[in-house]
């Protein structure tokens, strides 16, 4: 019979509580254990001596007898000084997936492709393009402002009469509806 030394979950939903237990390794996690050797919370602070509880006779005692504990129960027995545990070094960790290193290549393929049409549209264009651009923009600059400086022309003349002749009835009736309105009000007061 395989033994471990393991953590049985305990607790409420979002509170969880362990039992720092020796079982059969094939038994659920939750399920049937032999020895009951500690407990641990989780939600007390780091340097909570409540935190942890170990049995270090009993642990010992299971250790010698065969039983093997999880990662987390070897860190606990390491932090009590009950069994040496060796530390674990995963230099790949860190490291990003295939298709994350894809994704980073394409995209600075793309940003090198955008670099090289930045720089490409930068370098100077030839001389007589930049002269016949000049010369076109000049002359539709000139034009604007003949357009703007000429005398009015005969349509903009009978506007502007008939204009002129309609705000003064504008104006007269904007007089006469302030007098009408206070007229009104002297009769109802």
């Amino acid at each position: 019979m395989a033994l471990s030394m393991r953590l049985s979950r305990g607790g409420s939903k979002k509170r969880p509580y362990y039992r720092i237990v020796v079982a059969d390794a094939r038994s659920p996690r939750d399920g049937k254990f032999i020895e009951k050797i500690g407990t641990y919370n989780p939600l007390l602070a780091k340097d909570s001596p409540e935190r942890i509880k170990l049995d270090t006779d009993r642990a010992k005692h299971w250790l010698s007898v065969g039983a093997q504990p999880t990662d987390r129960v070897a860190r606990f027995l390491d932090a009590t000084g009950v069994k040496e545990r060796a530390a674990r070094n995963n230099p790949n960790k860190g490291k990003p997936g295939e298709k994350a290193v894809e994704r980073a290549e394409e995209r600075a393929e793309k940003l090198k492709a955008a670099e090289a049409a930045a720089a490409e549209a930068a370098a100077a264009p030839e001389p007589e393009v930049v002269e016949e651009a000049q010369a076109e923009a000049e002359a539709v600059v000139a034009a604007e402002i003949e357009a703007a400086t000429e005398a009015p022309t005969a349509e903009a003349e009978q506007v502007a009469e008939a204009v002129a002749e309609e705000t003064p009835a504008v104006e007269a009736a904007a007089e006469e509806a302030p007098a009408a309105d206070a007229t009104e009000e002297k009769a109802e007061g």
